[in-house]
């Protein structure tokens, strides 16, 4: 099985997200972008280069004599400047050069690193995307956007750098845990409910294939949720506008990860920033009762919380207040008008906000 996807980015090279169950073919498909005298570089988070860093450098090595790897150990605390400075210091020790290229194998936080060593080193080099968990598959891997941590500020440092290629071998899902998998899922249940009705009806409906990772239907939901990223990195690349509906469920979403000193996952809070928004939509009068309840159950399902044990709902919101989505000091909300059609709100105030997070609010005390 394969599929393809292009991506076609306004003063960018078109780029291929493929979707496969093998590393095969991964040698010759980068012979077309770079040079067989070409040095590349695996960046890598180190669990999963203990997996398939050998074996991904016995394919590349079919056609690249230097292939290296940097094996990093990989978290919200060192996604940094200076594990971004440690990249450079070997790149510059092996002499790499503007010609050469840049692999990322990991997850999104792997990404963002290595996206953001290949959009600055030397002022940018080739860049390659081979994600290996299911949220970097759907969402981060390609669209283009990189950058660290700075202090208590997520992403305040960053590039946009659009890959050469995106290759999704989903046979590694295989070894993915449990809990990183349904991280997965909130950034695929987001795509329906911002885009594609019809597509969040199919989750809903074949959640027990999902769950247990069918290949025939993992392979589809990655496909659906790819061309539903495309469809908003092309119209608007350096999110200055549109693009910003991604965003769904992640303004509240990134400050709960703040508050939880990251304890939960990136996907686990926007699934409770998703429950946060969708009650505003509904407060809003863009969705019924019902529409909010099913959305807010449909993520558990899925293993995604929908509430959150005795938060302090002002440090939550003083959190909100720094994210970097705000426009001119304004909070700049996403909404929905409907199941399926996401919408940008500046007229959410951070009252609306309190009162639906009292709604992922579990009190212990009571």
């Amino acid at each position: 099985m394969e599929s393809t996807i292009t991506v076609n980015v306004k003063n960018n090279a078109p780029y291929d997200v493929i979707i496969t169950d093998d590393f095969k073919g991964l040698s010759d498909r980068l012979l077309s972008l770079y040079e067989k005298n070409r040095k590349l570089c695996i960046i890598a988070d180190k669990k999963v280069y203990d997996i398939y860093g050998e074996e991904l450098k016995k394919e590349l090595k079919k056609n690249f004599e230097t292939v290296d790897g940097i094996a990093l150990e990989l978290g919200e605390e060192n996604k940094s400047l200076a594990t971004v400075s440690d990249c450079y210091s070997f790149m510059t020790g092996h002499r790499y050069d503007r010609k050469d290229a840049v692999i990322a194998l990991g997850g999104g936080i792997c990404g963002d690193v290595a996206g953001f060593v290949a959009a600055t080193y030397m002022r940018g080099i080739g860049f390659v995307q081979i994600p290996t968990t299911l949220l970097s598959m759907v969402d981060s891997s390609s669209g283009g956007k990189t950058g660290v941590n700075f202090e208590n500020y997520k992403n305040m440092i960053g590039a946009f750098k659009m890959p050469q290629l995106v290759y999704v071998n989903i046979s590694v899902l295989k070894t993915l845990d449990a809990r990183e998998y349904a991280s997965g899922m909130a950034e695929v249940l987001k795509a329906g409910l911002i885009r594609d009705g019809v597509f969040y009806e199919w989750l809903i409906n074949n959640f027990p294939y999902i769950n247990d990772r069918e290949t025939e239907y993992v392979s589809e939901m990655i496909e659906k949720s790819v061309n539903i990223k495309r469809f908003y990195v092309e119209k608007d690349p350096l999110e200055l506008n549109e693009r910003a509906i991604l965003n769904f469920g992640h303004t509240t979403g990134h400050a709960l990860e703040k508050y939880t000193d990251f304890k939960y996952n990136h996907g686990e809070c926007v699934a409770l920033g998703s429950v946060v928004a969708a009650f505003i939509s509904y407060k809003k009068g863009y969705l019924s009762a019902d529409e909010y309840y099913e959305i807010r159950d449909m993520f558990v399902p899925f293993d995604l919380p929908i509430t959150l044990e005795d938060i302090d709902i002002e440090r939550v919101v003083e959190y909100m207040k720094s994210d970097k989505k705000n426009s001119s000091g304004r909070l700049r909300f996403i909404l929905l008008k409907k199941i399926g059609k996401g919408i940008i709100s500046e007229d959410v105030t951070y009252d609306d906000v309190k009162e639906a997070i009292e709604e992922i609010d579990f009190k212990t005390g009571e």
